[in-house]
């Protein structure tokens, strides 16, 4: 039996070790900011970005890698028989899993495309376990069965700290927006079943803090902590306070690090995505 080669795309933050160390292959999106594209995670930093975008007069704009891209690669990792399985940001957020698909379509490789309804370290939980499980030897029906176990106990909570790139973005109205920003109302959304969904609203940073330690609480209660990371786009008023308590709470294993520019576009500065997932 060939092996599984584990592909997906730029947005799970994974870092260079665990690319290197599970022998992942990222297939990057591409964003344009100030008539310049960049290469996400490649040819421009988080930082960078954010400088930028603060700068400039439109909201950058993101791209899905190609079609071409991605056959390209599959006919590659498949040229000796071996299968591919592709796990992808979610489809409501970007078309890099059409991409996917169409390439696939196209590759005489044997490829499977997953949909991980998340981003971030929700995204990038499911892309560990695979690529854990395809070193491991295991097959293609027990590693999907493992990833929608993964997916259905994954929570990803989103605290947006200006509304202006979600006005811009057109994820909420400009007169929601108006109101907010005049109430300095910080929306806390989930990304269940793929999509934005607000969920809270809260007026101070301490108060984000302490609902999302609240509903990490609850989630986790009773459960096997497998995963949590923090992913932010300078957005350490959050980020730094709810990783303290969340390893205070017992849990030391706490993944922390800028997010990526592509999900910088979405939310803009200050932002902080929280992911967890249990057994």
């Amino acid at each position: 039996m060939g092996r599984i080669h584990i592909v997906t795309d730029s947005t799970g933050e994974l870092t260079k070790e665990e690319i290197d160390k599970y022998h992942i292959h990222v297939v990057p999106l591409t964003i344009q900011i100030d008539q310049k594209s960049y290469v996400d995670g490649v040819d421009i930093s988080t930082i960078e970005f954010l400088e930028k975008m603060a700068n400039a007069p439109e909201l950058p704009k993101s791209s899905q890698p190609a079609v071409g891209v991605f056959k390209e690669l599959f006919d590659e990792l498949g040229s000796n028989g071996d299968e591919v399985l592709v796990i992808t940001m979610t489809g409501g957020m970007s078309g890099t899993v059409k991409s996917a698909e169409a390439a696939a379509t196209m590759s005489d490789t044997n490829v499977v495309v997953v949909d991980s309804r998340f981003i971030s370290f929700g995204l990038g939980f499911q892309v560990i376990e695979a690529a854990k499980m395809a070193e491991e030897g295991k097959t293609m029906e027990e590693i999907l069965k493992r990833l929608d176990h993964v997916r259905s106990n994954t929570n990803l909570l989103v605290v947006v700290d200006t509304l202006d790139n979600l006005i811009k973005g057109g994820r909420i109205g400009k007169g929601t927006g108006l109101i907010g920003s005049l109430l300095n109302i910080k929306p806390i959304a989930s990304l269940e079943g793929g999509a934005y969904n607000p969920v809270a609203k809260v007026r101070s940073h301490k108060q984000a803090v302490k609902y999302l330690f609240n509903q990490f609480q609850e989630d986790t209660n009773g459960k096997i902590i497998k995963g949590v990371g923090i992913a932010h786009a300078n957005g350490l008023n959050i980020g730094e306070p709810l990783k303290t308590m969340i390893e205070e709470s017992g849990y030391h294993d706490v993944k922390f690090g800028y997010t990526s520019p592509i999900i910088c576009t979405h939310t803009g500065p200050g932002a902080i995505g929280f992911s967890y997932y249990t057994d």
